[in-house]
């Protein structure tokens, strides 16, 4: 977490190390924004500082021609592997009022732990425009907090009919979860 190696003096950071994830611990994790982070942490320390990578949740996003996709944190495997008792559940919202014209379909499926409900990870599919990049980020914050389920579902975020609804993607996602885990309905 102090970017720090093997030989005295000697910091590292970028796609040749590895990395603190918040939920794996110890992984290699190859991005951009992890490196940039690892950077500032290896040239203040070596700088005589002592601080820490404060971690990584692995969010990552793509465009693929209109279509953006993205993710953050653990898919269920993962999860499993790491000694969660992980639960996916699939849904679909629209990025904004159906009422208001443009209105397209955001693709999320969402994994959280059935012992605690915590959300552990989510990835999104949307058609360019849908702020897919930017709600996955409303996730990877919520995994950076440890938040549950039900703590993002209750989150106050904005609402104007042509850019989003009462209840935002983001929430009904985790509204959906939860009602799948009470009725007993998996993925």
């Amino acid at each position: 977490e102090a970017m720090r190696t093997g030989l005295p003096h000697v910091w590292s950071a970028g796609d040749g190390v590895v990395t603190h994830h918040r939920l794996m611990g110890v992984t290699y994790l190859p991005l951009g924004t992890t490196a940039h982070k690892q950077g500032r942490v290896a040239g203040e320390n070596a700088l005589g500082g002592n601080v820490r990578f404060a971690g990584s949740v692995g969010t990552q996003v793509v465009k693929v021609f209109d279509l953006v996709a993205s993710r953050t944190g653990l898919r269920d495997h993962e999860a499993l592997a790491h000694g969660f008792s992980p639960e996916t559940v699939a849904a679909v919202a629209d990025d904004h009022k159906r009422y208001y014209p443009g209105a397209q379909p955001i693709s999320i499926r969402i994994t959280g732990d059935t012992g605690d409900g915590r959300l552990l990870g989510a990835q999104l599919v949307g058609r360019l425009g849908t702020e897919t990049a930017k709600r996955v980020d409303i996730y990877a914050t919520a995994l950076y907090a440890g938040l549950s389920m039900e703590q993002v579902s209750e989150l106050d975020l904005s609402y104007t009919p042509p850019l989003g609804s009462p209840w935002d993607a983001v929430q009904v996602a985790t509204q959906q979860w939860t009602r799948a885990l009470q009725a007993g309905v998996h993925a």
